[in-house]
């Protein structure tokens, strides 16, 4: 990388460290620490919402996503401004009228101890094995650049993190939040007018959406109605409603940002903010992946996306290859009969020779496209679709050979598309501010995660009376223990289909349960704490056996026309609808099951009668 690229990706990241640290190194109180200082205005409020749910893993995997799947992922989101209503109209009111540091602090008046930890310690869970993806997704990055080992990314990543939060405490993770958004802002921009500016010469922006469109990648809207397909117009609104009701309302990396806002007023304001932008920024990510997409139409992609893997492959075949030789010549063999039928070097001329041919067809279809129109493309549109077909089986032969030389390597490489582009195709300096934005949106995500674990682990589970400043110490070395934890859980993952799947994948395994015990306390008065608790542990319990069944197709079968058939099979952003189903359900039963005189009456939060200075030390 060139040293210009090197002086913007580490001076951005040093300044934003730099400045965190030195603006909020006075922090000392609770209200400043955990609560962020209560006194941000709603754009504030709004920027750092953004950029706790923008992490790393957006910038890296999204454009994947377009490139491979086109535009459907954003379908996800659909259920996000419905989800805003209810958390404005609802849950924010409830928390600054009860000035809580945490959600869970609710609970646990609403209910009791036993609930409001079982709701704490689902959240610690699933969040701590979050914020281990959200480091490892930016130190894929840089262990490609600079050809480090992956342990030492992360613990560079994660260090720089753990700095300037345990400095300044949400205090902190705020006031950096507004820096690193305009950084990732800013590259999105760039990246985006780059890209149409490589492609202008061969193709026009508007007819590279042409050409994206009749291959299927801008195809936007799914209404089938099919449980087990990821990304459809049900499954954005209901399941994505779900999934985004329980993390902008009961996450505590998101309340922890919005508690921080003026008053509520100011908190509501940047809830809308985020509706109102976060479905057109996701759109635009996705559209910068497509574009990616066009661009490999008229210029050579790798056979793999991942070039530390072609590399492994390529000298395991060629120390194969010096044995089998060596082999035949002491055995008098003919050479020949040694080398297998077909090697990854084979694979990747065939990809390569294929790739020509895709250039050709995609510049006949361009003037098609110019001579005719819709028309006269469509011959063309035929030939394309059929040589991406034989890319597609091509890649999948050489990740089987990756398999082989790599048995414990994960094959996949959607996630190390855009980061390929940029590293191949982009200027100098350019390379180092995209750079500098992916490490921006991992640090400002893993820092709101790492403030969020640490006060609820000290309000929540750890619970004994402190002074304010024994509060405001015990959280700072509480940041630093769960900076450790997600540093180790980052060395056990790989990737799954790809890196904000998996994010998704996790928080939806817990959510639901943790959205359920909320829901009860918020709308069904009458149901108590033992119900919950019990109900909370069925649900979640039910939820993670059938993601274990459906993974590892424990029912599927094969149909009479030999395709496979899983009767359990269901996306994921379904459990955020079901677990709270189950949980609501079952606490209503185990409730009813009580003799009348002991099923308790309405609980005084919710007949009002509670003060409002409430400050959750229960």
């Amino acid at each position: 990388m060139h040293p210009l690229d090197w002086t913007i990706l580490l001076g951005t990241l040093g300044l934003i460290v730099g400045y965190g640290v030195w603006r909020t190194r006075g922090t000392s109180t609770s209200e400043g620490y955990l609560r962020g200082g209560s006194d941000n205005r709603w754009w504030a409020v709004g920027l750092s919402v953004m950029a706790t749910q923008a992490s790393a893993i957006t910038f890296l995997s999204t454009p994947g996503q377009g490139f491979t799947d086109g535009m459907g992922f954003v379908q996800f989101y659909f259920g996000l401004p419905l989800a805003m209503i209810v958390i404005n109209r609802v849950f924010i009111p409830l928390y600054y009228k009860m000035k809580v540091f945490t959600a869970y602090e609710y609970i646990g008046k609403r209910f009791d101890g036993r609930t409001r930890l079982l709701a704490a310690g689902l959240f610690l869970v699933q969040r701590g094995l979050a914020a281990g993806i959200t480091i490892y997704a930016p130190s894929i990055i840089l262990s490609q650049v600079l050809h480090w080992p992956l342990s030492w990314t992360c613990a560079v990543i994660g260090v720089l993190v753990i700095i300037y939060t345990t400095t300044g405490g949400a205090k902190a993770v705020g006031v950096t939040h507004k820096h690193q958004m305009a950084v990732i802002l800013l590259g999105l921009l760039i990246a985006f007018g780059y890209i149409v500016h490589s492609l202008n010469p061969v193709i026009s922006f508007g007819e590279s959406l042409q050409l994206a469109k009749d291959l299927g990648k801008l195809d936007v809207i799914d209404t089938s109605f099919n449980p087990s397909n990821k990304y459809t117009l049900w499954s954005g609104l209901i399941g994505g409603f779900f999934l985004q009701l329980a993390y902008f309302g009961t996450d505590q990396s998101q309340v922890q940002r919005y508690l921080s806002g003026k008053n509520v007023e100011q908190a509501k304001r940047g809830l809308w903010m985020n509706a109102v932008l976060k479905i057109p920024m996701q759109f635009f990510i996705l559209l910068i992946g497509v574009l990616v997409f066009v661009f490999y139409l008229f210029n050579p992609s790798p056979v793999h996306w991942n070039a530390a893997n072609v590399k492994t492959v390529r000298d395991a075949e060629t120390a194969e290859a010096r044995r089998a030789l060596s082999i035949a010549d002491s055995i008098g063999v003919e050479r020949s009969t040694k080398f297998p039928a077909v090697t990854a070097d084979r694979i990747q001329q065939q990809y390569q020779a294929n790739t020509d041919s895709i250039a050709v067809i995609s510049m006949a279809w361009v003037e098609a496209q110019r001579a005719g129109g819709a028309a006269a493309t469509t011959k063309w549109n035929t030939a394309l679709t059929s040589a991406l077909d034989r890319s597609k089986v091509l890649h999948e032969r050489y990740q089987e050979k990756v398999k082989i030389a790599l048995p414990k390597a994960e094959t996949n490489d959607k996630d190390y598309i855009f980061i390929t582009f940029i590293m191949d195709h982009l200027p100098v300096g350019i390379i180092g501010l995209l750079l500098a934005m992916i490490f921006s949106a991992g640090m400002s995500s893993t820092s709101a995660e790492l403030s969020a674990l640490a006060t609820t682990s000290v309000v929540d589970v750890v619970k004994r009376e402190r002074t304010d400043a024994e509060l405001v110490i015990h959280t700072k070395w509480a940041t630093v223990l769960f900076g450790l934890l997600a540093l180790a859980f980052a060395a056990l993952f790989s990737l799954f289909e790809n890196l904000i799947q998996a994010v998704n994948i996790i928080g939806s395994l817990f959510y639901g349960t943790i959205l359920g015990i909320f829901l009860v306390a918020f709308f069904f008065k009458r149901i108590q704490g033992w119900a919950v608790f019990f109900a909370a542990i069925i649900a979640q319990l039910l939820i993670l056996a059938h993601f274990g069944l459906d993974h590892w197709n424990v029912f599927e079968y094969t149909l009479p026309d030999g395709s496979k058939h899983d009767p359990l099979a269901i996306a994921f952003l379904w459990y955020n609808l079901l677990a709270p189903t189950v949980l609501i359900t079952f606490a209503g039963l185990l409730q009813w099951t009580r003799p009348r005189d002991q099923r308790g009456s309405p609980n005084p939060i919710r007949s009002g009668s509670m003060r409002t200075g409430f400050q959750g030390r229960s």
